[in-house]
């Protein structure tokens, strides 16, 4: 089950009501800005703004990813025969 957001509703100095979670919402499958091509949902977007990657899938795949304990460079050895 989905964890539930608390509620998030700010009230400006003019006294205006803003729920920002209905905010984020509607606007979750616009293009964010910058150059990662993604929605605000977090998506890969392709040719077009068409999902190539759903957020879910993005996520797995990043938890996935093994990351080596330590980097030796040093281990490597050169193609001329130097260490």
């Amino acid at each position: 089950m989905a964890k539930e957001q608390p509620k998030q509703i700010y009230r400006t100095i003019n006294g205006k009501e803003i729920d920002m979670n209905r905010l984020v919402l509607a606007n979750e499958m616009t293009v964010a800005v910058g150059n990662v091509k993604v929605n605000a949902r977090g998506d890969e977007l392709g040719p077009g703004g068409r999902i190539v990657r759903k957020r879910e899938e993005v996520l797995a795949d990043a938890g996935n990813q093994a990351v080596p304990d330590q980097l030796n460079v040093r281990e490597e050895t050169d193609p001329t025969g130097g260490v």
